[in-house]
């Protein structure tokens, strides 16, 4: 038996189902290969909100500058774009939106993220675009391509500015986040964040263990480690189970609660967020619950 998730049409391939319309929000289901036949379980309906960034948005983007094939060394520098005068703004946040986005949904949420904080902690949000809307097994490897780029402009920002980050991992956007937190405890430098918040992580709920992969490093960052997880998450429950034949973070939380490194903590948000795409909404995510736990 095998589950896939992929961009191919149901149309030219029985088999398969289209990733977007899996995961994107537009009315997408679960595909079940099994005996040559397709069995859709269940649709999963959400959208993240009606939001459209200003063109000023700020953002770090690495899209068609990185290279999962390369070695982190050998990874382009990622590049800035919009308006980046914060005047007196003393702290920012740094959104690792998740799979499937486009350059301009992952602007979207962004801004919408920001539309969130206006009235429980002011600050700009930026968002770190990355080239997520290629097929699953593809996008990780891209999420693991663009861990040195995020920790190189981590770095630089800490150097250069000072500010604290605030960053938030969405969904897939959790591995790029654990992994960057990964290089930059190899590189010595754990003191570039200010705080880091899992929302609906789609990285496996040992991952974040103390033996877990991201488990030395959250430890050794000068950070709180947050991971807001949902049991209700269809997403997670269904799509990322099948297709990657383990739990999610974003929908268990940690596997092992004897197992947390130190500075890690789970939050259950199952009463507060609705779907996989509500987490950083306006009125009906857990930017609340986000904010009580920032430093």
């Amino acid at each position: 038996m095998r589950y896939c998730i992929t961009d191919q049409s149901s149309e030219s391939d029985g088999s398969r189902l289209t990733r977007r319309r899996l995961l994107a929000g537009a009315g997408g289901a679960v595909a079940v290969a099994a005996g040559g036949g397709l069995y859709v379980t269940s649709e999963l309906q959400g959208d993240f909100g009606d939001y459209s960034a200003p063109d000023s948005a700020p953002v770090v983007t690495t899209r068609g500058l990185v290279d999962p094939d390369a070695g982190s060394s050998e990874q382009s520098t990622a590049e800035t774009e919009g308006e980046w005068a914060f005047g007196e703004a003393e702290e920012l946040f740094l959104f690792v939106h998740g799979f499937d986005t486009g350059d301009e949904t992952a602007r979207d949420q962004g801004y919408a993220m920001e539309t969130g904080l206006e009235s429980l902690r002011a600050a700009p949000v930026v968002t770190y675009s990355w080239d997520s809307d290629i097929e699953w097994g593809p996008a990780k490897a891209m999420a693991d391509a663009n861990a040195a780029p995020l920790a190189e402009w981590l770095t630089d920002w800490a150097d250069e500015d000072g500010r604290p980050v605030h960053v938030i991992g969405y969904s897939l956007g959790a591995r790029v986040t654990g992994e960057a937190l990964r290089v930059l405890a190899d590189r010595d430098r754990t003191d570039a964040v200010a705080s880091v918040s899992l929302l609906g992580g789609a990285i496996p709920n040992d991952s974040v263990g103390q033996a877990g992969r991201y488990g030395e490093a959250i430890t050794a960052v000068d950070a709180p480690v947050t991971n807001f997880h949902n049991a209700d998450d269809r997403v997670l429950g269904w799509v990322y189970r099948l297709s990657d034949s383990t739990q999610a973070v974003g929908q268990t939380g940690i596997v092992d609660a004897a197992a947390e490194p130190e500075g890690y903590q789970d939050v259950d948000v199952t009463e507060r967020v609705p779907d996989h795409y509500s987490y950083f909404q306006p009125a009906e995510g857990c930017l609340p619950q986000l904010v009580d736990r920032l430093p």
